[in-house]
């Protein structure tokens, strides 16, 4: 790409076959997301997680000195849409392991953005 370098790395994942109930607790999700940004070597400086009711899914946002990881649940189709974006030394690829792992995902569809 001409000389073209990254200034992060923009990791989509499509995660499926995720049973309903580790899709629905908002504390349980931030917990999850601090535990794979601490993975990646990022460093959380803030964050918002948001149900929509019982057994529904949860939308949420963790703040990174680095960028951010974000998460969609949709528990009634097994499903997460996970975004992580992440500058300098940090390893995106370890936070989304640590949450396919977590949520025992049946499948990963994985997609990657080089930004800046």
């Amino acid at each position: 790409m001409n000389g073209f370098l990254p200034r992060g790395r923009h990791l989509l994942a499509d995660l499926h076959g995720i049973a309903p109930e580790r899709l629905t607790n908002p504390a349980a999700i931030e917990t999850l997301l601090r535990a794979a940004a601490d993975a990646a070597g990022s460093t959380p400086v803030g964050g918002h997680f948001h149900p929509f009711g019982p057994g529904l899914g949860v939308t949420g946002v963790l703040l990174l000195k680095e960028s951010h990881i974000s998460i969609h649940t949709w528990p009634e189709h097994g499903f997460a849409a996970v975004d992580v974006f992440m500058c300098g030394d940090a390893r995106p690829e370890r936070a989304v392991e640590v949450i396919q792992t977590a949520l025992a995902a049946e499948s990963l569809s994985l997609r990657e953005v080089a930004r800046g």
